[in-house]
């Protein structure tokens, strides 16, 4: 037999003496920890309640561990004006409290494992870092600020200046906690060679990793993160391209965008998944990156990120826990199919992935 518990949906229940009856009771049985058995309570519960749940519902006793099943007639309990079921003001509540689930404590109810706890060493180390990006963020975008007019005039489109000043913000900040492991920097297309880079994504420290490697590339990222001071002003001098998701013509434009960069010698990047990954598993990947790579006829590079997700696990930015980054650039891949280079690209990352372990 199994046995249902909406946490989200916890019920009440109170019997009253004078219902009491020791005959009316069924031998409970024990499933999985839990004394299922049957109650004399009929007093009325909550109004709007599903058929099933104004029939059966499921009570947890407060001098017992157990739960107990109650029967009631909804006919004749609802029916009755003079009971009272603000039970929060009553004082008579001694034996039955509300149904709380463990999962308010663990994380989301999708989500595919508990969050881990957080010691006080990872709070104050995710102090720390936030501290060092503000810092070096005011100074640094003082300089790209200064210098985004001859930007303008010399270097429109890649904006190398302030890519390199980004690669400072980046390296300073994340050093003194991250140790960085690059693979197949080999790999890695011209500066100068327009690309379409590709990545999975499993933490907000992706963005400060991938910086580190220096490539004027320019990052696809959520309009709101452009009204972020200091941080969301910098993007926009880099030249980051905004989008909204849920967006269809702001999708459109971005992707017309993107031609246009790269036909002017400039590289994009794309997280193909869409969002961070939750669990660390490697999601299915949208084929706009690689639409644009088959119809511009350039490269698609993919990198493999390992650690960040553990490091500042996805709904944990606040923290920093300790660990090593490691980055793998894979050779790059091209052609004019973007289903083919959609899936290519994803079987190359996910080997890597499964390698890593």
């Amino acid at each position: 037999m199994e046995v249902t518990f909406q946490p989200s949906h916890a019920v009440l229940c109170h019997r009253q003496s004078r219902f009491a009856s020791t005959s009316s009771l069924l031998p409970p049985f024990t499933y999985k920890g839990l004394s299922i058995g049957c109650s004399p309570c009929r007093w009325p519960i909550l109004p709007n309640l599903s058929k099933f749940a104004c029939r059966s519902v499921l009570c947890i006793q407060r001098k017992h561990s157990g739960m107990s099943r109650c029967n009631i007639d909804a006919k004749e309990d609802f029916g009755r004006p003079n009971y009272d079921i603000r039970l929060h003001t009553q004082h008579r509540l001694s034996r039955y409290a509300v149904g709380r689930s463990g999962l308010t404590e663990a994380g989301s109810a999708d989500a595919d494992y508990p969050l881990p706890e957080v010691n006080t060493v990872s709070k104050f180390r995710g102090i720390g870092f936030y501290a060092i990006t503000a810092f070096n963020a005011i100074y640094l975008f003082v300089l790209m600020l200064v210098a985004h007019p001859f930007v303008l005039l010399l270097d429109r489109y890649k904006r190398k200046a302030h890519m390199f000043i980004a690669k400072v913000w980046a390296t300073v900040t994340v050093t003194p906690f991250v140790k960085i492991k690059f693979e197949g920097l080999e790999n890695l297309p011209p500066p100068d060679a327009p690309a379409v880079y590709v990545s999975n994504h499993q933490s907000f420290l992706d963005i400060y990793v991938l910086l580190t490697i220096g490539r004027p590339f320019k990052f696809i990222s959520k309009t709101s993160i452009f009204l972020y001071p200091i941080v969301g002003w910098a993007m926009f001098l880099m030249g980051v391209i905004p989008l909204k998701r849920m967006d269809s013509k702001s999708q459109l434009e971005c992707l017309k965008r993107c031609i246009d960069l790269i036909k002017k010698g400039a590289s994009v990047f794309f997280f193909p998944e869409g969002t961070r990954s939750k669990d660390g598993k490697l999601g299915s990947f949208k084929k706009g990156a690689f639409s644009i790579a088959a119809k511009t006829k350039v490269p698609v590079v993919p990198i493999t990120l390992t650690g960040t997700g553990k490091i500042m696990p996805p709904g944990r930015e606040a923290i920093l826990n300790t660990g090593s980054v490691k980055v793998v650039i894979h050779k790059s891949i091209q052609g004019n199919d973007a289903e083919v280079l959609c899936s290519e690209s994803r079987n190359i990352i996910a080997d890597a992935l499964n390698r890593q372990g």
